[in-house]
């Protein structure tokens, strides 16, 4: 087992599926990785379940018997801030994906590898709960830009920003570099744990579009782009 696989032991996975031959699968593979899992098969189901337990993360199908997984998304994030959201379904349309990847965490499409499911349960954990107690840290800096690295809150000239877990991995690594430009591969490796580059894949430009409608309200344009080369700040 590496060190980041023995920080996340026993994180707890909320499994929502509504298949209950697919909803085991995940559940043996997850445990026998030494994940904490429950399963609900509904909305209601889950919002039970969520409440009660407070998940690390939630697999969420799109298509669930009594609701939509994306209102569920929604309604689980709103109860719990921290928790991760990845969706697990059949729909692979561009705009479905955007429409998710809009506030949850990652997306995998149906049929899908057990091992790819669990290697991005850690890469999502690696992000939002990189462990689980955090000593206190000084805030990163930029401009007129904060990141608290204990709270992983975000400010932008005293004022809140609210971000993703994603969002806020995303613009801490761009900090972390200052103003060089961080070229796509790197992000999608350092920040999403992508091995390999997926050809067509536009999570980058989503998540930076994401940040540039919440940064640049509250004051000159931040993050700037380098066309065929990749993004960083002013």
């Amino acid at each position: 087992m590496t060190v980041n696989e023995a920080a996340h032991e026993g994180a707890t996975v909320l499994v929502v599926e509504d298949e209950e031959s697919i909803a085991d699968v995940l559940a043996i593979a997850l445990r026998y990785h030494r994940f904490q899992v429950m399963t609900a098969g509904t909305v209601r189901e889950a919002c039970v379940l969520a409440e009660r337990t407070r998940p690390d993360v939630a697999l969420l199908d799109m298509m669930l018997p009594d609701g939509d997984g994306r209102a569920l998304g929604r309604e689980l994030r709103a109860r719990c801030p921290d928790l991760a959201l990845v969706f697990v379904t059949a729909r692979d349309a561009p705009a479905e994906i955007v429409g998710a990847l809009g506030f949850g965490d990652d997306y995998i499409t149906k049929p899908f590898n057990i091992d790819e499911v669990v290697a991005r349960v850690r890469a999502v954990l690696r992000r939002t709960r990189p462990a689980d107690v955090l000593p206190q840290r000084p805030p990163l800096r930029y401009g007129d830009l904060e990141l608290d690295e204990t709270t992983y809150s975000a400010h932008r000239a005293g004022r809140a920003v609210e971000l993703t877990p994603t969002e806020y991995a995303l613009l801490r690594f761009l900090v972390r570099n200052g103003g060089r430009v961080v070229p796509k591969e790197q992000l999608l490796r350092h920040v999403w744990q992508y091995e390999h580059t997926p050809p067509e894949s536009t999570v980058v430009e989503t998540y930076i579009s994401y940040l540039r409608r919440k940064l640049d309200t509250l004051g000159p344009p931040l993050i700037t782009t380098r066309r065929g080369v990749g993004y960083g700040l002013a």
